[in-house]
């Protein structure tokens, strides 16, 4: 089991009389994600509701802000089970296997656009075996040919212009292998998060994006930014691209700093409570029911 301790604050100036916020900067609750602690302080009397999402646990904070000073911290300490299985034992699925609710990670979405890479993706990949190991090429062809740098990309940038500008940050090539994934009939979805584990070469901790890829009825993470291993990686929200997850939808005018994040790893040998370490099995941080039927047919 991993534990991973952190805190999230972000600071705005509200200029319009009137402010909404949709936030998803909670962790997610899924059996194999468990909040141990939290606790949440907004600087600003505000109106707030809080949102989950039952199908991925997905939480959203909705906040009715004024003008003026609005600030918001968040502490927590989460425990990861992760599920690990032999690579070799994971098939992809054809789409007549796949559950309704995975449909929507196939289809091209507003930065994956999946329909345009089709020939792309069969000219590298149609001719490996399916399965876990062409997940894996796909993850180091999109890792080798971008260069991650800071403040490359920004909001309208999608997996089309990543492939023709080789370079963007973890969001970016999040978007890439998802549109390599589908384009090969493979669901692969957006998964927004925080990581422990980076180099702190690259700067200070920041939200992250990774990848999640349906094999054998189940979502297996993979991190095609190389920034760090996926046991190190911890959910926040889940969707088609990074506009389903954004941390912070504002409706209104303002002003933001740059979010401030710290993250770390507690460790207990006795209680089974380890550090992220890097491993050659496939890892998931969720469960899927598993399709076992195929058509019906009549």
């Amino acid at each position: 089991m991993i534990r991973l301790k952190f805190s999230i604050t972000l600071d705005y100036q509200v200029l319009s009389p009137n402010c909404d916020f949709v936030f998803n900067f909670h962790p997610a609750l899924n059996n194999r994600q468990n909040v141990r602690e939290e606790s949440l302080t907004i600087a600003q009397e505000v109106l707030s509701q809080t949102l989950v999402d039952t199908e991925e646990g997905t939480r959203y904070l909705r906040v009715q802000a004024y003008p003026g000073a609005l600030s918001l911290s968040y502490q927590g300490i989460v425990d990861i089970n992760h599920h690990y299985e032999n690579p070799e034992a994971l098939r992809e699925m054809r789409v007549a296997e796949l559950p309704m609710d995975v449909l929507p990670f196939i289809y091209p979405s507003r930065y994956c656009q999946s329909d345009s890479f089709a020939a792309l993706a069969n000219y590298e990949f149609g001719t490996m075996a399916p399965g876990y190991r062409r997940v894996l090429a796909i993850r180091d062809w999109v890792t080798h040919r971008t260069r991650f740098v800071s403040g490359s990309s920004g909001s309208a940038t999608s997996a089309l212009d990543t492939l023709i500008d080789h370079k963007g940050v973890c969001r970016d090539f999040a978007h890439l292998m998802i549109a390599m994934c589908r384009a090969l009939n493979m669901p692969a979805r957006f998964v927004s998060g925080i990581d422990y584990g980076a180099d702190p070469a690259l700067g200070p901790t920041d939200f992250h994006a990774y990848v999640e890829v349906m094999l054998s009825g189940r979502w297996y993470l993979f991190d095609p930014s190389g920034v760090t291993n996926p046991t190190g990686l911890l959910r926040l929200g889940t969707g088609r691209d990074a506009a389903d997850v954004a941390f912070a939808n504002v409706f209104g005018n303002v002003s933001a700093q740059p979010p401030r994040i710290t993250i770390d790893a507690l460790s207990d040998a006795e209680k089974g409570i380890t550090l992220p370490t890097f491993t050659h099995q496939a890892v998931s941080s969720t469960d899927q029911q598993v399709c076992t039927g195929g058509l019906i047919q009549k």
